[in-house]
């Protein structure tokens, strides 16, 4: 059983990895390159997404490219900066800019789904999980087309692959978050029910 002293002594910290996390991750980087761009509000186009698969809707895949970038990259350097501190910080901070960019406050708490910064944070903590997420994204996208299908997939793989590697802690995190991916993709799963899913590249 942990020592309840450890863990009051640690919890100021985890909560400040947490909170630095979140805010690195609330940063809306598809909206703010997309104005950026002069393409207005990415907001209303398409799913109505800040992600790099709505901003594809624009046509711009340069701009997308570069929002699953940067969206990747905040849950990278938000693992990597709280990980000076320690392990549990790191996983803190990681969970915190997911949640980030789920719910912007800048945003009135509506922001992306989480995909990008999933496999950001995925990537610092264990690069073998990412290079699963990677395989199983492209095979079910480069055979159905679907962006939020091949999420979904890849999401139920990571966790399963992070406890075959032993890595329970992480698994046990990715468990969570790939829970709220599917939560965030309720809409999408409907449609796929449905067979009116937008496919990867199409517009509107």
């Amino acid at each position: 059983m942990p020592d309840p002293i450890s863990w009051q002594l640690a919890l100021p910290y985890l909560i400040a990895a947490l909170v630095f996390g979140y805010f690195l991750g609330s940063i809306p980087f598809g909206l703010l390159i997309t104005r950026l761009a002069g393409l207005g509000d990415v907001r209303k186009i398409g799913s109505g997404n800040i992600g790099a698969t709505n901003v594809l809707r624009t046509g711009r895949k340069g701009l997308a490219a570069l929002t699953l970038l940067a969206d990747a990259l905040k849950g990278v350097f938000a693992v990597l900066i709280a990980g000076l501190y320690g392990p549990d910080q790191a996983i803190a901070a990681g969970l915190g800019a997911f949640l980030g960019h789920l719910f912007p406050v800048w945003l009135g708490f509506k922001g992306g789904k989480g995909v990008a910064t999933y496999l950001g944070v995925l990537v610092a903590l264990v690069w073998q999980g990412a290079l699963a997420f990677a395989l199983a994204w492209l095979s079910i996208a480069v055979i159905t087309r679907y962006s939020s299908l091949a999420a979904l997939v890849a999401a139920i793989v990571v966790p399963v692959v992070l406890y075959l590697l032993n890595h329970v802690q992480a698994a046990e995190l990715f468990t969570l978050m790939s829970l709220i991916v599917f939560f965030k993709h309720r809409a999408n799963i409907v449609r796929l029910l449905k067979g009116t899913e937008t496919r990867i590249g199409a517009k509107g």
